[in-house]
């Protein structure tokens, strides 16, 4: 293994630019985590949020970005039972100064499973942290059962497209917003109802429903509290999520924000949809690692359908 490596550098904050493809050492696997040979880094609107420099108390530069990773394992660390050299893998890194915008990088154990049989490993970049996100908005947070109505917004993004299979799946009715160019992919999700944000305001054209994923932030959210039934719940999922928990308890409704932490157990119920065909994961575009700039690029236009991915 040589003890250089390729990787993306952020030494300050700002636009895409700020992504530098440069020459650094390979990291050291401490105890508990694993060195992995880089396949895949999912790129995904957070990233973007925090090159920006919009929580700056997250950071701390210089950084190398980057949260979801697939990859083959180089070495163990200490401790490291559950996983062996060879092994291919997935998962998401917390956030620190080593991410997996690089060709190598150290990922704690606990964070890992194993790709699920018959998903390329590039392609496996791009699950972790969108499949968390949905899994704990909709499983864990609304606990989403037969019979529930549940809007998702910007459905055809990363987590969009994930959560209308994981809502489904669940037995709930799935109402999207979404351009019309998404709309045939969304149905062949299990999408019920979709609306084309671009002309329609979603209140006028959606029933009361029981839960709403609001993936876009600002005045989406506050519109999205007049389509909630009484005491139902608004997921937030955005830097700015337009309204809060008094401002909806206010009208006799919820409001939380999700965050998806690390986890090797919950990627593992990802793994078993996966491999059983009950969840797909849809990668709009590969990029090479070189490009980060303008893979950041296209996430900031927001006009994506599933993920991005670099391929060091």
């Amino acid at each position: 293994m040589p003890p250089r490596m390729h990787a993306i550098v952020q030494t300050a904050f700002g636009g895409p630019e700020k992504l530098v493809h440069t020459e650094t050492d390979v990291p050291e696997p401490g105890p508990g985590e694993v060195l992995l040979r880089v396949a895949g880094a999912g790129v995904n609107p957070g990233d973007a949020v925090l090159r920006a420099g919009r929580v700056p108390e997250l950071v701390s530069l210089p950084w190398t970005p980057g949260n979801d990773v697939s990859g083959t394992v180089e070495r163990v660390g200490e401790g490291v039972t559950r996983f062996a050299p060879g092994d291919t893998v997935y998962g998401m890194l917390p956030v620190s100064g080593r991410g997996a915008y690089a060709e190598y990088t150290a990922a704690p154990a606990a964070a890992l499973a194993r790709v699920p049989v018959g998903l390329g490993l590039v392609h496996a970049g791009a699950v972790p942290l969108v499949a968390s996100t949905a899994w704990q908005a909709l499983a864990v947070l609304a606990r989403v059962g037969p019979g529930d109505r549940v809007l998702i917004h910007a459905a055809a993004g990363g987590v969009g497209h994930v959560a209308v299979q994981l809502a489904r799946e669940a037995g709930a009715l799935v109402i999207g917003t979404a351009r019309p160019a998404h709309h045939d992919f969304l149905r062949g999700l299990g999408a019920d109802e979709l609306v084309d944000h671009t002309t329609t305001d979603f209140r006028t054209a959606v029933e009361p429903v029981d839960a709403v994923l609001d993936l876009v932030g600002g005045d989406y959210g506050r519109r999205s509290l007049d389509v909630l039934r009484p005491g139902g719940l608004l997921i937030g999922a955005s830097i700015d999520p337009g309204t809060d928990e008094d401002e909806a308890a206010a009208r006799g409704l919820r409001y939380v924000w999700v965050t998806a932490e690390p986890s090797g157990e919950v990627l593992e119920k990802i793994t078993d949809r996966i491999e059983a065909g009950r969840l797909h994961i849809e990668v709009g575009r590969t990029y090479p690692l070189s490009e980060a700039a303008e893979a950041h690029r296209a996430i900031e236009r927001k006009r994506t359908t599933g993920k991005i991915v670099l391929a060091p």
